[in-house]
């Protein structure tokens, strides 16, 4: 929740120009802002390959749900991407696995990509369990879909335990929890739709650290959170992949 909208537009117009000017080849770039800008930047990014995501959506179809907005209505304004399961939308709005299942189907029928974000906190890293507890979430979130629809969903992994709290994981960390990611998707659905699937590192990626967190096999790009306020911070990190 930052920028307001000339502030918004600047940002946008800064990313898109460079990420076309500077030929950047084998990397999608998506950025997921606030409701009320969705259709001007969908417009101002147009042509240079930068693609339009939304932070969340509803999980109910439609209704009496006042100030909700229905993937739907995403959908009706050509929406590609939408955040779903984000770990602040766990924290402080009290999302579920459940919840956030109902909102990957509903996006999945309106022909939307979700990203879902799955992670756990420092008393879960600090118990050992964190590969059981992240796997739960993706399964009881996900694992319901079919072959197809699994393959339209990108996943993301936030090491919650080290975001704002003056920890930080390690690239190690990071491959060791998306290999394990890989693993149950392997289980569930095969290897080949496993290795389809991205998996993304949503924890404090910075131009600093990018090159080195992405380098590892099963780390395939960023959710950029903080960092992609700045707009050249931000591109060096998507030239670092």
């Amino acid at each position: 929740m930052n920028k307001e909208l000339p502030e918004a537009l600047k940002l946008a117009s800064e990313i898109s120009n460079m990420v076309k000017d500077e030929s950047i080849d084998g990397a999608e770039v998506i950025m997921c802002i606030p409701f009320p800008y969705l259709s001007t930047v969908s417009k101002l990014v147009e042509g240079s390959g930068v693609k339009i995501g939304a932070q969340n959506c509803s999980n109910h179809e439609s209704g009496a749900y006042t100030g909700e907005v229905s993937a739907a209505m995403l959908s009706s304004v050509a929406i590609p991407y939408v955040i779903l399961g984000h770990s602040e939308r766990r924290e402080y709005f009290g999302e579920d696995n459940a919840t956030i299942a109902q909102k990957v189907d509903l996006s999945l029928a309106n022909n939307i990509s979700p990203i879902f974000c799955c992670g756990e906190t420092l008393d879960i890293r600090e118990a050992g369990t964190q590969d059981a507890f992240v796997a739960n979430q993706m399964g009881e979130s996900l694992f319901h879909l079919t072959e197809e629809q699994i393959k339209k969903v990108v996943i993301a992994y936030e090491p919650v335990w080290a975001i704002g709290t003056g920890k930080t994981a390690s690239a190690e960390q990071a491959q060791e929890m998306h290999a394990c990611l890989r693993v149950k998707l392997a289980e569930k659905y095969g290897s080949d739709i496993a290795n389809e699937i991205s998996i993304l590192y949503g924890g404090s990626v910075k131009p600093g650290n990018a090159k080195e967190i992405f380098a590892g096999k099963d780390v395939d790009g960023g959710l950029i959170g903080g960092a992609s306020l700045d707009s050249r911070g931000f591109v060096d990190i998507v030239k670092s992949f």
